[in-house]
């Protein structure tokens, strides 16, 4: 029997191995592939044929993966794989190493439904493209409809599940104060997509983290959000968006996806996915974060 990782595997060696014109091949006839943090706006592709078409253009890399770390989720079909590209841009000749998370639904032996989170950020700096992203956001709409009510929760507040609803709910309702708590004193966090971001290690690093929520007069809600339990009892992977402001800024929406090791109730180590370029974008730092990238 095929199995997602079997899958995983056979779409890793097509990409390595540039066989662009038969990576379709891998995905049911009505398949969906969604960027969720694509910029500047998430695209979503349905169908065999699209997808076809897709790959068929090719994309002008040069790349493999390494440190791959698979999740497998209760939910049988359902696999999660984080892992880095490292490879050249063929246009430049420049080298990227990007950090990235997959989540594949795999259906008697092909994919139906795949969510991609990619380091946009990284891999355009190295195309030379960061003048031609800087002006696509500035005719970009991205959609902000409204959110819809906080669904009540039944998760143990000290299971996973419940820390990471705490920790995303948290955020919404403004407990700064109250969001350092919720991790070990002694953790592991990181930021993959935001370059020259610090690693977090302590509870005491946690409360001058979030003090950009009061300083930056942020007011987030919480929507859509999916929680994937997975076959590791203390790791939780979740995604979801955030919506609203910060600062003066217009109501923008944000994609994110975390993942979380929560042991006694806190949080030991946390991966967070979030999509800086389209909270950047949004409040008007875009040219700072490309110029880290450049740094």
């Amino acid at each position: 029997m095929t199995t997602p990782r079997d899958v995983f595997d056979k779409l890793s060696e097509g990409i390595t191995a540039r066989n662009w014109d038969e990576l379709f091949a891998l995905y049911t006839e009505d398949a969906v592939v969604e960027n969720p943090q694509r910029p500047p706006v998430p695209t979503r592709f349905e169908g065999r044929e699209t997808l076809r078409k897709i790959f068929g253009g090719g994309f002008n890399v040069r790349m493999s993966r390494a440190d791959v770390l698979i999740h497998g989720t209760t939910d049988p079909e359902v696999l999660i794989a984080e892992y880095r590209n490292v490879g050249e841009a063929l246009d430049t000749g420049k080298s990227f190493d990007i950090a990235n998370i997959q989540l594949l639904r795999v259906r008697d032996g092909l994919i139906a439904h795949s969510r991609d989170y990619h380091d946009y950020l990284r891999l355009i700096a190295a195309q030379d493209g960061l003048e031609a992203l800087k002006r696509s956001y500035e005719t970009a709409e991205r959609e902000a409809t409204p959110v819809p009510p906080r669904p009540a929760s039944a998760a143990d507040p000290k299971s996973p599940r419940g820390v990471f609803e705490r920790l995303t709910y948290g955020v919404a309702d403004g407990d700064w104060a109250g969001l350092p708590d919720l991790y070990a004193e002694e953790t592991h966090v990181t930021h993959p997509f935001l370059p020259g971001a610090e690693t977090l290690r302590s509870r005491e690093d946690l409360r001058e983290h979030f003090k950009f929520g009061e300083q930056g007069k942020v007011r987030f809600q919480v929507r859509d959000l999916v929680i994937h339990e997975t076959l590791d009892p203390e790791v939780v992977i979740g995604e979801f968006d955030y919506q609203g402001t910060a600062g003066d800024s217009p109501e923008f929406r944000v994609s994110n996806i975390f993942v979380l090791r929560v042991r006694d109730g806190l949080i030991v180590e946390s991966r967070d996915y979030a999509d800086h370029l389209a909270i950047a974008a949004a409040t008007g730092r875009l040219g700072e974060l490309l110029a880290r990238v450049q740094a």
